[in-house]
């Protein structure tokens, strides 16, 4: 399987765990799986308002500078340990 087959495998595994993760845990995944897929952030940060929006940008501005081919296999790893701890 290749690295992106896998990749988006994971990212399917992932909408149907049984429990979700931690604010910490998916914030990390949303990081990796935007870095993956589109690369480094492109968008303004979100007002003081939209706490969610602001969550999101700064887990995906932590992961800036990685590499396509890193997000996705840090996405996978983490993936898995998240999907194996909450169960499909």
């Amino acid at each position: 399987m290749s690295l992106k087959a896998e990749f988006e495998q994971c990212a399917e595994d992932v909408k149907k765990m049984k429990a979700r993760p931690t604010d910490s845990e998916m914030r990390d995944l949303y990081g990796f799986y935007k870095q993956a897929s589109v690369g480094d952030i492109n968008m303004d940060k979100p007002g003081f308002l939209d706490m969610k929006g602001k969550a999101k940008w700064n887990a995906w501005n932590l992961k800036k500078g990685i590499s396509n081919e890193d997000a996705m296999n840090a996405y996978i790893s983490l993936a898995k340990e998240v999907i194996e701890k909450y169960g499909m």
